[in-house]
């Protein structure tokens, strides 16, 4: 009899636990499509590169766009009391963050909402009534010149100005009318493409980057690749299911959009013969241009790639790109 009591009780038990984590992961909120926003990578520590981008995010959104106002029953009208300090306790800040969203009663969103991204140490900001692209170079542009170190965690720092299905059709057919206004005649520019996929095994990075870069030669014939300084990067972020795009400027000036990199001294200008080696350059330049790699820029590929990836490491720790 008691085993059989036993066994009843493992089961309520298992049905309670079942139960209560189907209801949280329905409860949870993540990137979709036709969302913007920003994407930020961090090092091991999500909860805090939160608090972080909410302190960071906000004191700049003020500056640039004004002080948040929220129209609701306890008369919210602003959110600058969340940059109290960059020392404010993480789970203070949250809570604060949580409490405000109630008190607007949910029918006005915030204008930053921290949702899950799909991928381990990458959050996504999602932003309202506001541009990501002008806000996040506005502030590396501040980062720049000041060198003030105004984050720990935080590593880099995404827009995200266009979602779209995270397959190579549905990307192309989306690209072709989202790049326009940069690319098509007779605008033109110097461009290269920053690619990235996380948990997503059917996206191949040379055949997105030649793709992309096939593309944008037919917008305007005048469109270049130009890997050590170019005026424009396309930046294209897979995760799972979802692609995350952009268009932005300066990326090599600001280190990749690297915030921590952004705050040290300018160190000197790397070799333009070694950017040469870049393997983009011979994905990009050969699609675009005509052109074919030499036998050398290939066997460098890997080797590259590495040290590109050295500022990223950390964050990709076991979580590889095809995964």
């Amino acid at each position: 009899m008691s085993a059989v009591q036993n066994e009843s009780r493992k089961r309520s038990k298992k049905r309670y636990v079942s139960g209560h984590q189907g209801k949280r992961w329905k409860g949870s909120r993540e990137l979709e499509l036709g969302m913007l926003g920003i994407l930020i990578t961090c090092n091991m520590n999500e909860r805090k590169c939160t608090a972080e981008a909410f302190n960071l995010l906000n004191e700049y959104a003020d500056k640039l766009f004004g002080p948040e106002k929220l129209q609701d029953s306890k008369g919210s009208s602003s959110s600058s009391e969340e940059e109290e300090g960059e020392e404010e306790d993480v789970d203070v800040a949250l809570k604060k963050e949580v409490a405000q969203l109630q008190s607007s009663g949910g029918k006005r969103e915030r204008r930053f909402q921290a949702l899950d991204s799909g991928a381990n140490n990458v959050i996504f900001i999602r932003t309202q009534n506001l541009e990501p692209d002008k806000l996040v170079h506005h502030i590396l542009s501040d980062l720049h010149t000041t060198k003030k170190k105004k984050s720990r965690v935080i590593l880099r720092m995404l827009p995200v100005t266009g979602t779209c299905k995270a397959f190579q059709e549905d990307m192309l057919k989306y690209l072709t009318t989202f790049l326009e206004p940069w690319f098509k005649t007779p605008n033109s520019a110097t461009y290269q493409i920053a690619f990235k996929a996380r948990n997503s095994s059917h996206n191949k990075r040379e055949e997105i980057i030649k793709s992309i870069a096939g593309l944008v030669g037919k917008l305007n014939p005048k469109n270049k690749v130009d890997l050590t300084n170019p005026e424009l990067t396309i930046i294209v972020e897979v995760i799972k299911a979802v692609c995350c795009v952009s268009v932005v400027k300066d990326y090599t000036l600001y280190r990749k959009y690297n915030v921590q990199e952004v705050m040290k001294e300018d160190a000197p200008k790397p070799d333009a013969a070694k950017m040469k080696t870049d393997p983009n350059a011979a994905e990009q330049e050969d699609e675009h241009n005509g052109g074919e790699a030499g036998k050398e820029e290939e066997k460098k590929v890997a080797e590259d790639e590495k040290t590109e990836a050295q500022n990223e490491e950390k964050v990709d720790k076991g979580e590889d790109d095809g995964e």
